[in-house]
């Protein structure tokens, strides 16, 4: 006679023990991601509003938009898209610093970097109507759009 069928379960269970366990890991892990990546959005879609709320307080939406849009009639925007500014500067080493800064003192008349996709009028200092945190927050911002 062969052994018990009860003995056979906790060999099977023993043989399988560490895929279970390897399993139950997973679960967890994916589980644990999920709740990260839910709290992040939620933190994200927050300072999104936060930063979007201190750039319309600052008057930046006069000149500027958070995506990039061809005028029909052929009249450039008077400041580039943030989506522009993100995809130009969000891979460069302190540019949030560099940024900041313009956004705080203005930017040079004679720079062309944003030829064809603006008029070309410098930004002029905005420190009368921003804070150097919220600038670097609305920066910060700006460099996380994609």
């Amino acid at each position: 006679m062969g052994p018990e069928p009860k003995t056979l379960m906790v060999q099977f269970f023993f043989s399988m023990y560490p895929q279970i366990m390897k399993s139950c890991a997973q679960i967890i892990v994916g589980f644990g991601a999920l709740a990260i990546s839910t709290t992040l959005a939620f933190a994200q879609s927050v300072n999104d509003e936060q930063a979007k709320s201190k750039a319309a307080k600052a008057g930046c939406f006069v000149c500027h938009t958070i995506s990039h849009r061809d005028n029909k009639d052929g009249v450039l925007p008077v400041g580039p898209a943030w989506e522009d500014v993100s995809k130009q500067y969000r891979d460069k080493p302190g540019a949030a610093d560099f940024l900041t800064r313009i956004v705080l003192e203005g930017s040079n008349p004679y720079s062309s970097h944003w030829k064809n996709k603006a008029a070309g009028i410098a930004m002029p200092p905005n420190a009368v109507a921003i804070t150097e945190s919220d600038a670097r927050q609305v920066v910060y911002w700006i460099l996380s759009l994609r």
